[in-house]
């Protein structure tokens, strides 16, 4: 035992002899630090990002890190850091800087445009993340124009002096266009009615001058949204999208669309009552604002007008804060949906300011008038909201962001209003094209936000074979800070032969004012300051020339037009209603002293799940002159009243020439359907039948021989339409047969219109 003992303590003393020293860390301690190859950044910037200082000591892993952290300033395109015994030497490539940006195999998206994407900028320092973040942008950007198999690669040209150019290599590629968009699931509307309904359009005739049958995903996402409200608005609460397939055909030159939905049922309104929680406030008076009656289909917009009128109400009635919250009661055995509207008071909460960012162009108050609200009045997001849209349908501004923050207290809100500019004006040339008056020639300039002010400025020539229309408006939509509409209207015609054997000369200035009276009406009062001329007539009515001997005239009027229109906010989406009356009053000086009249009504709705309009239209004029004065022809009605005739077609008659009559009236019923032509063809049909007449003449002691159809005699007409809404314009061709007619008239039996602008 005493000798195993003995050689178990000799191994052991063998063992430790010839086992190697535990590997100690490798440390460096440096007593200079030297820069080398750095030529616009300082030394001492690069020694901060190495945070290694004179005499300290560091591991190798800490010069490793020095290392990461130089390099990761992105300012070096190469990096060496060399322990040298008690020094360290640190080597650096500097990126270069950029000399310039261009841009190579791109026509369809400008330079200038391009240059607005990207982030690398001359004379900047080059970084090829950042140009590969720039490629990648601009690839988006061609993604968003329908060219999904764009290209980009950004290339550097090495320059003097450490310069590079950048230079972004661009294959654009084809557009990919929407070859069919089909739906899966509705039942209640085809899918031709629905395909009108969203932004995307399929591919059709001559689509190189078509934008909106490319495909560009943004667009299809925001379809998802319009066939909701679409659904929505006409009482399907329940309707979703439920998914949208995008398959790429084939040939990969054209992408299938299909929008899969779940419409649902549709709900109508079922009882309506409204109750108050606002102690001092009575329910009464406001259950009265209510224009929704029960049986009404449901749609959020009536709800939300509804609770607007409310809250004016409020507001003229000094009640702050009052909040109207519907409570909605589901009835899914009758399909009803029963509203409560709960009178509440709501936070007592002010706005503190209004804060207006991004309009470069347009002055604040533009965008500050469309709100309701101003400092220190009490908050109501439904008005902000409101506002919001206001904002946006004034088309200034490509974006538009409004939200509200708390202000300096919580008490108060600070409402922030950022908007992005846009494109307001635009040149025009265009031509057009009728049976009546031949090609014309259009050139226009229009002005949507001029000068910043929000004002509209418009100045149009229309010039064809026998007829000259200049044109110069001016509108301030909010004169003296108010919801009026200050009109200036300059205009001058000047007609040789057309559709008569005498010249005329008519000369307008036209200011006027208009402002809203009701949710749906619009009263307007005008002043009219008119000049008259007839001239070199050569034919043989004594009544025509005793008009044109009488030269030229001036006329004064004032008068006053009334419209109403429930065709777009009306409590039926299917239909609508439009009518309008106007009197002009002349005698306030000048030569004419008359009374002119003319009213319009016009009834339509869809029918057939909105696959076919029906519409109905009554109009008419009257014009009476005293203290001995007759009417010219000037001022007479003369156009073309309805269909089947030409214009100054119809109505009293002098020796086979037509003197347009002091009264008309026509009564008008039309229908437009599909042809089950293809949607991208954009054809479609109409029938029409017109019932109407032009009669009265008080000038008939100058005539020369008889004077026929100076009584009401109703003509009347058939026929069908064609309508295509094409790329140069919309075109409608006319077919028609007059069944009844009389001695004289001129008929036509053909009628196409065209008007483009290019």
């Amino acid at each position: 035992m005493r000798a195993f003992g003995g050689f178990v303590a000799l191994a052991i003393m063998v063992l430790t002899l010839i086992a190697p020293d535990p590997a100690e860390a490798q440390s460096y301690r440096f007593s200079t630090v030297a820069i080398e190859g750095n030529q616009r950044i300082e030394a001492g910037t690069i020694l901060s990002f190495a945070g290694i200082a004179r005499g300290e000591t560091v591991s190798a892993g800490q010069l490793n890190d020095a290392y990461q952290r130089i390099l990761g300033s992105g300012l070096f395109e190469e990096v060496e850091v060399e322990p040298q015994g008690n020094r360290l030497v640190i080597r650096v490539t500097e990126f270069p800087t950029i000399n310039r940006i261009a841009f190579e195999g791109n026509d369809k998206i400008k330079d200038e445009d391009l240059a607005g994407f990207i982030q690398s900028q001359s004379r900047q320092v080059f970084s090829p993340t950042q140009a590969e973040r720039d490629a990648n942008i601009i690839t988006e950007a061609y993604a968003q124009n329908g060219r999904i198999a764009a290209r980009v690669s950004p290339k550097v040209i090495r320059r003097s002096d450490n310069r590079v150019d950048l230079v972004f290599e661009i294959f654009e590629g084809r557009k990919i266009e929407v070859q069919r968009i089909g739906f899966v699931g509705n039942r209640a509307y085809s899918d031709r009615r629905l395909r009108r309904v969203i932004e995307s359009k399929q591919t059709g005739l001559l689509r190189a001058l078509i934008e909106r049958d490319t495909f560009v995903e943004d667009r299809i996402n925001f379809d998802r949204q319009v066939l909701t409200d679409f659904y929505n608005s006409r009482g399907y609460v329940d309707f979703r999208v439920t998914g949208t397939n995008a398959e790429l055909a084939r040939e990969r030159d054209a992408y299938f669309v299909t929008f899969n939905v779940q419409e649902g049922q549709q709900f109508r309104f079922g009882e309506i009552t409204t109750v108050s929680e606002y102690n001092g406030v009575e329910a009464e008076a406001y259950d009265d604002t209510l224009k929704i009656r029960p049986g009404v289909v449901y749609s959020p917009s009536l709800v939300e007008n509804s609770i607007a009128r409310m809250e004016r109400l409020a507001i003229k009635n000094g009640v702050d804060f009052l909040r109207v919250e519907p409570r909605v009661t589901r009835n899914d055995r009758d399909l009803t949906l029963d509203i409560e509207f709960v009178l509440q008071r709501g936070p007592r909460v002010f706005v503190e300011r209004i804060d207006i960012e991004g309009n470069t162009t347009t002055l604040d108050r533009v965008i500050r008038r469309q709100f309701d609200v101003v400092e220190g009045d009490p908050f109501n997001p439904r008005a902000i909201r409101q506002a919001a849209d206001r904002i946006r349908a004034l088309r200034f501004f490509s974006d538009v962001d409004v939200n509200a923050r708390e202000g300096s207290r919580p008490d108060q809100v600070v409402i922030e209003t950022d908007v992005e500019e846009t494109t307001t004006g635009s040149v025009s040339i265009g031509a057009s094209f009728s049976t009546n008056s031949g090609l014309g020639i259009q050139l226009g300039f229009s002005e949507r936000n001029f000068i910043g002010r929000g004002q509209e400025l418009t100045a149009n020539i229309l010039a064809s074979a026998d007829r000259v229309n200049y044109n110069l408006s001016f509108t301030e939509p909010a004169f003296l800070s108010r919801d009026v509409a200050l009109g200036l209207n300059f205009a001058f015609v000047e007609t040789e032969n057309d559709n008569s054997l005498f010249d005329t000369a008519i000369g307008t200035f036209r200011p006027s004012l208009t402002f809203p009276i009701g949710e749906n009406s619009r009263l307007g009062v005008f002043y009219n300051a008119r000049y008259e001329d007839m001239s070199d007539y050569n034919g043989t009515s004594g009544i025509l020339q005793a008009e044109v001997n009488q030269g030229d005239l001036w006329t004064s009027a004032i008068g006053y037009e009334y419209s109403f229109d429930t065709r777009r906010t009306g409590l039926n989406p299917d239909a609508g209603v439009l009518l309008s009356f106007g009197q002009e009053f002349a005698g306030l000086g000048g030569d004419s002293d008359y009374v002119k009249t003319t009213a319009r009504i016009v009834g339509q709705r869809t029918i057939f799940n909105e696959e076919v309009t029906v519409r109905a239209i009554l109009e008419g004029g009257a014009i009476s002159f005293s203290n001995g004065q007759n009417s010219r022809f000037i001022n007479r009605f003369n156009d073309q009243i309805m269909r089947g005739f030409e214009p100054n077609g119809m109505g009293p008659i002098e020796g086979g020439e037509h003197l347009g009559g002091d009264y008309f009236a026509a009564l008008k019923f039309e229908a437009e359907f599909p042809l089950g032509l293809p949607d991208e063809y954009g054809i479609t049909g109409g029938a029409f039948y017109d019932i109407g007449s032009i009669w009265g003449i008080d000038n008939q002691g100058a005539a020369t021989g008889p004077v026929n159809s100076t009584g009401f005699e109703p003509r009347h007409v058939i026929g069908v339409s064609i309508f295509w809404t094409s790329p140069f314009g919309p075109i409608r061709m006319n077919f028609s047969n007059a069944l009844k007619s009389e001695p004289g008239d001129e008929e036509q039996t053909f009628n196409l219109t065209v008007r483009t602008e290019f």
